[in-house]
């Protein structure tokens, strides 16, 4: 059974850090990508970040861009997303997702609809 823990959020003041993790276990993967979503209260689940197993396609969503960096880590089938300058716009409760398939069109993994297993989420607080 695949089960996706994440892990790292938290309360922060607009203009800091965090650094969110996201543990998968119940099978390696070494194929497909694995993804960032946000959701705030009240609106759609919205692309964050998307990273291939194999490192060599990183894709973000336009408003995090040079704010935020998506790295794995094989070896501890982890995947992490720092989010650096904050903004209180952010906040939002942050799920990690598995795309399982290999060979996908990155333009793909932008959607929702295209992972596999999804974790229970981490809320993310940005006080102004």
């Amino acid at each position: 059974q695949v089960r996706l823990v994440e892990s790292g959020g938290g309360l922060v003041q607009a203009g800091g850090s965090l650094r969110l993790s996201c543990a998968a276990s119940g099978r390696t993967f070494s194929n497909g990508a694995m993804g960032w979503f946000r959701q705030a209260p009240g609106k759609e689940r919205k692309f964050v970040a998307a990273i291939r197993w194999s490192g060599d396609t990183t894709l973000y969503g336009d408003y995090v861009k040079g704010r935020c960096t998506i790295s794995r880590d094989i070896a501890k089938n982890t995947v992490y997303l720092q989010m650096n300058s904050l903004k209180p716009e952010d906040t939002a409760v942050y799920y990690c997702a598995a795309h399982s398939l290999s060979g996908t069109h990155y333009s793909y993994y932008y959607r929702p609809n295209e992972y596999d297993y999804w974790g229970q989420g981490t809320q993310v607080t940005v006080s102004s």
